[in-house]
């Protein structure tokens, strides 16, 4: 039988443990090699448009540092935040995910944010303290 263990406790756990799915899942476990593909970086929304047709979409220019430099994702959270809501927010973006047209605009990230269960609520994760854009989540 294994043993369940707390989020604090993964950094003392053996590489080779086996976890069992929570009952209440229904993704697919990833191992951390997977987990490692993701590359989240913190950015910074440089500015917010409207897209002509789009209810719930807003096109953001975002600053991912020296690095990665800038890019342009579109984002479905309209309707949950206002443009000078977002304007200089720093934010977290899943930066190799594949690019996507939406609305006829190539989308080159898309930003991590927590959605309630019936969807009605969107919040965005954003960094606890002030951070360089373009620094890893990890």
């Amino acid at each position: 039988m294994t043993e369940k263990i707390k989020f604090e406790d993964v950094r003392n756990t053996p590489k080779n443990r086996i976890f069992e799915q929570p009952e209440n899942s229904n993704k697919k476990q990833v191992n951390f090699q997977e987990w490692n593909k993701l590359d989240l970086r913190v950015a910074k929304i440089l500015d917010v448009e409207d897209i002509e047709g789009a209810d719930k979409l807003y096109k953001l220019k975002i600053d991912l540092g020296k690095e990665l430099g800038k890019r342009t994702i579109v984002a479905g959270i309209k309707q949950h935040y206002k443009k000078e809501e977002l304007k200089d927010k720093l934010i977290i973006v899943f930066v190799n995910l594949d690019p996507k047209v939406m609305k006829g605009i190539k989308s080159e990230g898309m930003l991590l944010a927590a959605v309630s269960e019936d969807k009605s609520k969107i919040t965005l994760i954003i960094p606890e303290k002030d951070i360089e854009v373009g620094s890893k989540v990890s």
